[in-house]
């Protein structure tokens, strides 16, 4: 592709990507430098989209691993698995867990996000501020339903846990 066709992507993109690097990453200059090296890295890798999904979804999922990347190398954390231990109960606790986290006070949330691994932050912000269904994570993650839900579920799970730490009961 020539630069002048990629000027054009990069015109139609770039403010999606500024927007997931800075919800994940927290900060508008480390936001920048991500994006640069997300296209950067989209520009040398044009040869390997397939067209089998549209090229936002492509840059959607190279823009969200580059950053969950970027964010386990500077926490140094390790991923979290997927149990699938849980998967029975999982549509049960599905709709408590969402409506407790749609429930939280505004001004804790972000709180609650910057407390998060990378890894649950991003689940979370997919589904809730780029709202993504099930079927879109799925293409993004690499993952199957199950683990895509159960993912969702537990970060969730796990926000909530960490707003119960900051509000406590009461207040």
């Amino acid at each position: 592709m020539d630069p002048e066709r990629f000027g054009v992507l990069y015109d139609r993109f770039v403010e999606r990507v500024y927007h997931k690097c800075v919800s994940m990453a927290g900060d508008k200059e480390i936001a920048k430098d991500l994006v640069h090296d997300i296209f950067l890295k989209t520009f040398a890798n044009l040869s390997k989209f397939d067209h089998r999904s549209k090229f936002g979804t492509w840059l959607y999922r190279i823009t969200y691993n580059y950053c969950l990347d970027h964010l386990r190398t500077s926490q140094r954390k390790l991923a979290v698995d997927v149990d699938d231990d849980r998967l029975e109960s999982m549509e049960d606790d599905t709709d408590r867990y969402e409506a407790e986290l749609l429930s939280l006070r505004a001004d804790k949330l972000s709180e609650v996000l910057a407390a998060l691994d990378p890894a649950d932050r991003g689940v979370l912000l997919m589904r809730y501020q780029d709202d993504l269904s099930v079927k879109e994570m799925m293409e993004v993650l690499g993952l199957g339903e199950s683990a895509v839900k159960m993912r969702v579920m537990r970060a969730r799970e796990r926000a909530l846990r960490i707003y119960e730490e900051l509000i406590p009961e009461g207040s």
